[in-house]
């Protein structure tokens, strides 16, 4: 069992449906109706969608067949990610402003330490209002935030009062809201552990905390410490401001299945050259490449090979693509092809990636 350590302020910050809200600011058409970031109605996969569009059923992740067929009227648009990342860095540097202890999850959420803080502001509350309210005056976004003692408390938080709100756990209250919250709600537990909780009578926080440390490292191997600790509001991560990144990858799903390793090969080289983009604007290499094969029913297969040497230039991974294709044959028609590398020399050199900061 983790020691308990001194409480610190922690922000978690969510942008409100992010991909999409841009889209709507941008194009004023979009307001205020449904609409879906990627995917289409005849394929793909959908990225992100409006609040507008969520009351349908459609969420991120699931087929644009699927969403248009919730969502009859659903609007689809094609994704921008050098617009996103351009808001992205926007507000990144309002959190900067607060904290130097900023720590991106992605382009739309970050978390904040602002134990101590550039305003000297001993409320995390207030920083996380005044933050908000910067992120709306300047970008033209809002934003929702989580605020309490550690990340895992603050990262549920956030999602209690969204869109365009935020909830504190203060030290004192930490305990009663974990024992309270459903055990779906609890970070990091997914769909099928969920089920299994359901069947070994864990329905609420308070159940988890009943079960012995024994008992779910029986039930759920490692991850039984991680659940024991997190439901006595024990989480020591702290918010580390650079992160190193562990692979790059590029894919590309198709408007029509591909049944010949020959058009696959003419894919292919478009996403190696992405990915080689990809590689050259970080400055990093790697070992491993992996190719990714979705097929028209959905399953997924991947390959992967190890050279002793690092590389990033497209010629060689393309060669090393190739052979993984003609590994064996393919089972069935292919929907989506991407390639990734990973083991890369990033061991010694920390990459920052860009992505949003919150404070407490």
């Amino acid at each position: 069992m983790q020691e308990l350590i001194p409480n610190r302020k922690i922000i978690h910050v969510d942008m409100d449906a992010f991909y999409a809200s841009v889209e709507q600011m941008d194009n004023p058409l979009l307001r205020g109706k449904p609409i879906a970031v990627g995917g289409s109605e005849n394929r793909g996969v959908v990225a992100a969608a409006s609040y507008e569009a969520r009351k349908f059923g459609v969420r991120s992740a699931i087929s644009g067949v699927m969403a248009k067929k919730n969502c009859p009227e659903l609007i689809f648009v094609k994704p921008r990610f050098d617009r996103y990342k351009e808001i992205s860095s926007k507000i990144q540097k309002i959190f900067y402003e607060y904290t130097d202890l900023v720590e991106p999850l992605s382009l739309d959420e970050a978390y904040l330490d602002v134990t101590n803080n550039k305003k000297g502001n001993p409320s995390a509350t207030l920083l996380a209002q005044e933050i908000r309210q910067r992120i709306f005056n300047e970008v033209g976004l809002t934003a929702s935030a989580g605020i309490s003692v550690n990340k895992f408390v603050a990262k549920i938080a956030s999602d209690y009062n969204k869109p365009n709100g935020q909830k504190t756990v203060n030290p004192d209250e930490v305990i009663s809201f974990l024992e309270e919250l459903p055990i779906r709600k609890f970070y990091g537990v997914g769909k099928v552990t969920t089920e299994k909780m359901y069947q070994l009578g864990i329905f609420t926080g308070v159940e988890l905390k009943s079960k012995t440390l024994e008992f779910l490292e029986k039930h759920f191997g490692k991850s039984g410490n991680f659940y024991y600790n997190v439901v006595r509001g024990i989480h020591n991560s702290e918010v580390k401001s650079n992160r190193i990144t562990k692979s790059v990858a590029a894919e590309h799903t198709f408007d029509v299945n591909l049944s010949s390793e020959i058009f696959m090969i003419e894919k292919l080289d478009s996403i190696a050259n992405a990915l080689e983009k990809r590689l050259k604007r970080h400055n990093v290499a790697g070992k491993t490449i992996t190719l990714k094969i979705k097929y028209s029913d959905f399953t997924q297969q991947t390959r992967s090979k190890t050279l002793p040497y690092f590389i990033s230039d497209k010629g060689l991974i393309l060669e090393i693509v190739k052979e993984l294709l003609y590994q064996e044959r393919m089972k069935d028609s292919v929907r989506l092809l991407g390639i990734s590398l990973s083991n890369l020399n990033t061991e010694e050199k920390k990459f920052v990636v860009v992505q949003l900061k919150f404070d407490f």
